[in-house]
């Protein structure tokens, strides 16, 4: 994938303290972020998709966490284990000590994409989180937008969050919505989220294309 350099500096987390319940048994007994698709896990896929260097990024982990730190084990990643899950806001405030006020990137361990959405971090001022998302023409998560799971936080927003349950729709991103402040990058290119047995059989028919 292109690692187009953003043009602030940055740091990283990949979301992966889930559980994967939909897709079970298969995650009975392996987190859904190291399963395989196209020869390499989501994890490592989502690694290798960020323009930015492994010491810079974090993951978090919950579910199994031994595993993902185990695969991890040999590489710089920060890993953030979470004793109990706290959602992607709390994922942010229990990294901030590790963040040191940089702004962040955050991407979903278990979004697997055709290629990088260069555009997300292209000219961004850092001043307004911003959304990937992909046009839908009918009712999605932002009237018509599908969110891909793929963001940009800025510094201010990471630093006034806690290590408490919490979600980021809720604490930033719906009241940027409402003061007119929250940035769409619209991607078209192949996303598909790998939460269904289904849909992770696309990515992997995907992937061989």
């Amino acid at each position: 994938m292109n690692k187009l350099i953003p043009p602030i500096e940055l740091a990283g987390l990949i979301l992966a303290a889930g559980k994967g319940e939909r897709l079970r048994p298969l995650t009975e007994t392996i987190p859904k972020p190291l399963i395989e698709v196209g020869g390499s896990t989501l994890l490592d896929s989502a690694l290798k998709s960020m323009p930015l260097q492994p010491s810079t990024i974090a993951v978090n982990a919950c579910y199994l966490a031994s595993q993902i730190e185990a695969h991890l084990a040999d590489s710089p990643v920060h890993v953030a284990v979470e004793p109990n899950p706290l959602g992607s806001a709390g994922a942010v405030g229990n990294i901030k000590p590790w963040l040191k006020g940089r702004a962040l990137m955050i991407r979903n361990a278990d979004m697997w994409f055709g290629s990088a959405p260069d555009a997300l971090w292209r000219d961004w001022s850092g001043e307004f989180p911003r959304l990937l998302v992909q046009e839908t023409r009918a009712e999605a998560d932002f009237g018509t937008k599908r969110f891909l799971g793929w963001s940009l936080l800025p510094a201010k927003d990471a630093l006034a969050l806690e290590a408490v349950r919490s979600g980021l729709l809720d604490l930033v991103w719906a009241p940027a919505m409402k003061r007119g402040e929250l940035e769409f990058i619209e991607f078209d290119g192949i996303a598909i989220d790998c939460g269904t047995t289904y849909d992770l059989e696309r990515a992997r028919d995907a992937a061989r294309e």
